[in-house]
């Protein structure tokens, strides 16, 4: 898809610029594969706040995405590639050939009219589902699984891709979009090829209502609070935050603090940081 501009008639238009979507399907979403979606405005049960600068946006349905592809070695057509609210990357429409449909995460050069496929005997070909120990080193791949049958966790989003680099003692080396090198048990499902939508990145929001339509609240800066209300707040002009390093509203490190945990039963899969280290 390619990106669209707008004669500046506005000082936003001049700056605005959205995703072509002339080639998805205007039919819309398929009834059966739709789940209410309700709204939480960042509170918790008690109606507290726990996620600042979210509420409002425009209504919504999820789309009910099969990240597990477990329908093996049954061939399925591409009914339509469809918008998708809920995520930067397009879904597909897929019906089988026993009629049943699914939603799956379109890779990036998939058409109406596509045949797909999953199982270990699958072609390599965009679109396809196999097991990571089908799948040749050296593929890019997308809609990894990171635990066998949990579903796809890895490699979602808009015009994202990991690679395949080895595979040993059962266990099969990624390189992700990060940069991370990481272990994966090769029995888990991976899809092959590039998400769709790659265009996603150079995607201008151009107004601040924009960005209200998608449900995110204006974001203020801590240095021009009070002190009442951050820890960066007050001062005479443009003041400097008056501390070793940023901190949160509630005084916890910020801008580059780890929070990993030091010792995460994960750890042993990783091979190489996406920091390089």
């Amino acid at each position: 898809m390619a990106i669209k501009s707008f004669k500046p008639t506005t000082a936003a238009r001049r700056n605005m610029s959205v995703t072509d979507y002339q080639g998805l399907s205007k039919n819309g979403p398929e009834k059966s594969l739709l789940a209410p979606l309700g709204k939480n405005a960042g509170r918790n049960s008690y109606g507290r706040i726990t996620v600042r600068h979210r509420g409002g946006g425009n209504r919504k349905k999820y789309r009910i995405i099969d990240f597990k592809r477990q329908k093996h070695d049954v061939e399925a057509t591409v009914l339509s590639i469809e918008y998708d609210p809920n995520r930067s990357a397009f879904i597909a429409l897929l019906q089988y050939e026993d009629g049943e449909k699914r939603y799956i995460l379109a890779a990036n050069g998939m058409k109406v009219g596509d045949k797909v496929v999953s199982g270990e005997g699958a072609d390599i070909k965009p679109g396809n589902a196999l097991p990571l120990k089908s799948i040749p080193v050296g593929t890019f791949i997308h809609n990894v699984e990171l635990y066998p049958g949990k579903g796809a966790q890895l490699a979602r989003a808009a015009g994202i891709m990991a690679q395949l680099m080895a595979k040993e003692n059962g266990m099969a080396l990624l390189r992700l979009p990060s940069g991370e090198l990481r272990n994966v048990p090769e029995t888990c499902m991976a899809s092959i090829g590039q998400v769709s939508n790659i265009d996603h990145e150079n995607v201008k929001i151009g107004k601040a209502g924009r960005k209200r339509h998608m449900g995110w609240r204006p974001t203020v800066r801590g240095s021009v609070m009070n002190p009442n209300d951050h820890p960066h707040g007050g001062g005479e002009g443009k003041s400097p935050v008056g501390r070793p390093g940023p901190v949160t509203p509630w005084g916890k490190p910020a801008l580059g603090y780890k929070t990993r945990k030091t010792h995460n039963r994960s750890d042993k899969f990783i091979v190489r940081r996406r920091n390089g280290k």
